[in-house]
Parts: C-alpha cells; sequence; structure tokens
C-alpha cells in the first residue's frame, strides 16, 4: 500500500439563468464561464470615502484573476433576472436600510439558489430589521475605537482568504465590535488580539473574518477596508480575493463552524510526535510540516484516541498531482510504520492513481465519492482541509467541508475504536505539506450509536 503510483456597466434584466449551487455548496450558474461579481455599495447612513478605492480594487482584482465585476449602488439591480447574472455579490461598505422588502426577498431567494455574499467592513452596519442578512453577514456591528495598529491572529491557514498570512497579521485599520459573537454560526478565520490595541470589547474572543455555508449559498466577511490605505495594500487585497474566489466557487474551504478542537501540531514544536521508519518531515519557518525522503511515518505517540474528529491541511506541491501521501488511523503504538500498513486504515492523499486508491479513499478499501472529491479539491500548490471522524468502526471523510467516504470496519483483526494517528512521508520524489494539526474528542455514546451506517 505504501507504492501507490501515484468596470462593466450593470445591465439590469439580462435573462441568463440564475446562479444554483450543487451539494459541495459550489456555485453553477446559467451564463458565460467567466464568473461575474456585482459591487454594491448604497449607503443610507454613514458613508465611507474609502468606497472608490475599493470598487477600483476589486474590478483590478477581477481583471487579474478571471472575474468580471459591475458596480452600482442603485438598489433597483436587486431582481431575481439581475441577480442571476452574477456569482456573488459585495456589499462594500453599505450602511444602513438600503433594500426595499422585494429587493430584500429577491437576494434571499439568491443565497438560497446558491449566490454568494461578501462583505467587506460597514457590510455589518446595514440591514438591522431584517434577519435574515443579519444570519448572512454574521454578526451586526456595535462600535469603533479610532483607527490605530492591532494584531489579527490568523485561526485558518488554509481558507484562500488567509492561506498567504503567517500566523499574525499586524496592520492598521478600524476595528469593529459587534453586537455578537459570530463564532458558533460561522467559521472564524482571523481574530483580533485585544491586547495589541485599545477599544476592544469582546472579552478576549474577536472574530474579524470569518465564512460560512448559509441557507444554500455562500457567505465571506471581513471587519478590514475603512481605509483607503487598505485597498493599497497587497496583504489585504489578496485577503480580499481569496474571499471572493471562495464566494464565486473559484476555491474551495472547509466553512463549518469550528469549536472544541486541541492542537496536536501548530506550526511550533513537535513534541509528542516520533519518526517511525526511514525519511523525515521537514519543520517550516511558515509553520509546515513536509515530507522528505521514505516510506516511513510521523505518528503521535503522546496518546492514542477512540472516539474523535481530527482536522489537518495538506497542499501537494507538484503540478501533476501525483505526490504520494495519507494519514493513517487506527494503529497501535509502533516506531515500524508497516504496523500502521497491517492494523490501521490510510486515507490517502495521491490524485493520480485508481479509485480506491486516491485522494480522499480509505487506502485498498473503499474509494471516494469521486464526483464530490472532484468539485471540492483544490489543485496542486493550493491548501485543502480534511475532517476525518472516527466512531466506533464508522470512519468518515470531509475535504473541504464536503462529505467524500463514509467507510465502516468490519475486520475483526482491526479496530478504528482505538488507536494512534500519523502522516505519511512516502519517498523521495513525494512533497506533500501538512499543518494545523487539530482533534476534537467525541462522546462515547455518539461512537455507539455510529456503529451502524444511516446516513447523516
Amino acid at each position: 500500500m505504501w507504492t501507490a503510483v501515484g468596470g462593466a456597466a450593470l445591465l439590469i434584466g439580462c435573462v441568463s439563468g440564475p446562479a444554483v449551487s450543487d451539494e459541495t455548496g459550489r456555485s453553477r450558474t446559467g451564463h458565460s464561464a467567466e464568473p461575474r461579481v456585482l459591487v454594491f455599495s448604497k449607503t443610507a447612513g454613514f458613508r465611507h470615502d474609502s468606497i472608490p478605492e475599493g470598487i477600483a480594487a476589486v474590478r483590478e482584482l477581477g481583471a487579474a484573476h478571471g472575474f468580471s465585476v459591475d458596480a452600482t449602488e442603485d438598489a433597483a439591480a436587486f431582481t431575481a433576472r439581475n441577480l442571476g447574472r452574477y456569482n456573488a455579490v459585495v456589499f462594500l461598505s453599505t450602511t444602513g436600510d438600503v433594500l426595499n422588502e422585494a429587493q430584500q426577498g429577491a437576494f434571499e431567494r439568491y443565497i438560497k439558489r446558491g449566490g454568494a455574499y461578501v462583505g467587506i467592513h460597514a457590510a455589518a452596519d446595514t440591514e438591522y430589521d431584517w434577519a435574515f442578512y443579519g444570519g448572512l453577514a454574521g454578526a451586526y456591528f456595535q462600535s469603533h475605537p479610532a483607527i490605530q495598529p492591532a494584531t489579527v491572529d490568523v485561526e485558518d491557514h488554509a481558507h484562500p482568504a488567509t492561506s498567504g498570512l503567517g500566523a499574525t497579521w499586524n496592520r492598521t485599520d478600524e476595528w469593529y465590535n459587534y453586537r455578537s459573537n459570530p463564532r458558533d454560526r460561522a467559521h472564524v478565520l482571523a481574530s483580533l488580539d485585544e491586547s495589541s490595541y485599545s477599544g476592544g470589547t469582546m472579552n478576549g474572543d474577536h472574530p474579524i473574518a470569518w465564512c460560512q455555508n448559509y441557507q444554500g449559498g455562500r457567505a465571506f466577511y471581513t471587519g478590514g477596508g475603512h481605509t483607503k490605505e487598505s485597498f493599497a495594500e497587497p496583504a489585504f487585497r489578496q485577503h480580499l480575493l481569496g474571499g471572493i474566489r471562495w464566494a464565486i466557487g473559484a476555491a474551495q474551504a472547509d466553512c463549518r463552524p469550528e469549536n472544541g478542537y486541541q492542537p496536536l501540531f501548530d506550526g511550533g514544536s513537535l513534541e509528542g510526535w516520533r519518526q517511525a521508519g526511514p525519511g523525515s518531515f521537514t519543520l517550516n519557518g511558515d509553520g509546515t510540516l513536509t515530507s522528505s525522503g521514505g516510506m516511513g511515518m510521523l505518528w503521535y505517540a503522546a496518546s492514542g484516541f477512540g472516539s474523535y474528529s481530527l482536522k489537518l491541511d495538506w497542499k501537494m506541491a507538484g503540478a501533476s498531482g501525483d505526490d504520494n501521501s495519507g494519514v493513517f488511523v487506527g494503529f497501535p503504538p509502533s516506531d515500524d510504520p508497516w504496523s500502521a500498513v497491517n492494523n490501521g486504515y490510510e486515507i490517502q492523499i495521491d490524485a493520480t492513481d485508481v479509485p480506491e486508491k486516491t485522494t480522499g479513499s480509505v487506502y485498498g478499501f473503499r474509494s471516494a465519492d469521486i464526483r464530490k472529491r472532484d468539485r471540492a479539491l483544490n489543485p496542486p500548490g493550493e491548501w485543502n482541509t480534511y475532517e476525518i471522524r472516527v466512531e466506533g468502526e464508522r470512519l468518515r471523510v470531509w475535504l473541504n467541508g464536503v462529505k467524500i467516504n463514509d467507510f465502516t470496519n468490519t475486520d475483526p483483526a482491526r479496530s478504528l475504536s482505538d488507536g494512534h494517528i500519523g502522516i505519511q512521508n512516502h519517498g523521495a520524489d513525494d512533497q506533500v505539506s501538512f499543518r494545523d494539526i487539530r482533534i476534537k474528542e467525541l462522546p462515547e455514546r455518539a461512537a455507539r450509536s455510529a456503529v451502524s451506517p444511516p446516513g447523516d
């Protein structure tokens, strides 16, 4: 098993079909292949003088990265037929009550049919009496201190909006406090270190950028973008680009809420980990582990696990996708990597082999759902996120938030209910990087009820 081969004018009323989404959440449209984005910047309250710079920035990003951009402040654009032309609608520092009831209804239907929302800064200071919008944005604005530098803690290093950032991001902006914390409802990408500036009011848990799948559509929000300078800042532009790319379906990420996970490897120490067999992993300055040589395995020796959800981010180096690695679960403690082969299960990373031995498969035992896998998979050079959930003898795999495999062990010589985890270094020609390996232990009663394999 270790030798697997691996700006245009707004045209109201166009007759193109509306955006809809498939089971992965990726937008499918009835119009041309090039994605289209609408920037909406109507204000009924405070007006940010950075709006022109924001529109220009989105236009420039679109021209450079393959999506077209229209901009308007006319709420009459919010009809079902017109919204259906767009893969995403960007609310750029909108404020106050900007849509009437009919326009709100059209936008709700657009989202529920697979459309996408991108909120920038004062988009959170918008439509306070429209509950659907509040849920879509994730949180409403409450207050802000003076413009000042602050430290942003990056929580998700795989999402395209934050994958190019380090562990911390130091920048100057107007930092919003929010009326509620979106963490339980949305997936937090980055948060503010309230000790790094004055005026934070969220008791040390202060999300500032997040994403979510919402009622059939996608939503990304960033609290940055108050200043004109923000839209000339390369890191902020890349952050915004990543959010738009995810919203329009050009990149995939796991945007389900994530709470209660404990780090096994967070980019620093490898305490608790041991190398089994030849080869090694290189700990890089950006907090990633990259496989080198093999065939061996880096395994977490400090503890075994029974019922759990394991999440980790991974990226292939080679353009062909033929780099080979995998994640092993359910094996007994051993410094012999073949013990994991013979007693555990591998969730494969290798996009060029036969179905039961390729990315997302339980190697040699069960293929992933290839159609779902292919639509959820980011290409080599971009980060992907696995969730591997073990409950009793049932093993399920999510790729970028999409369930792609559901396997139940029936081999009495193997057991998933207790064992260790490891990541494979396959060989000299295979380079796969990992980061942010984290785990959440699950209640045993869930494990017992998951032995039978009904659908979710």
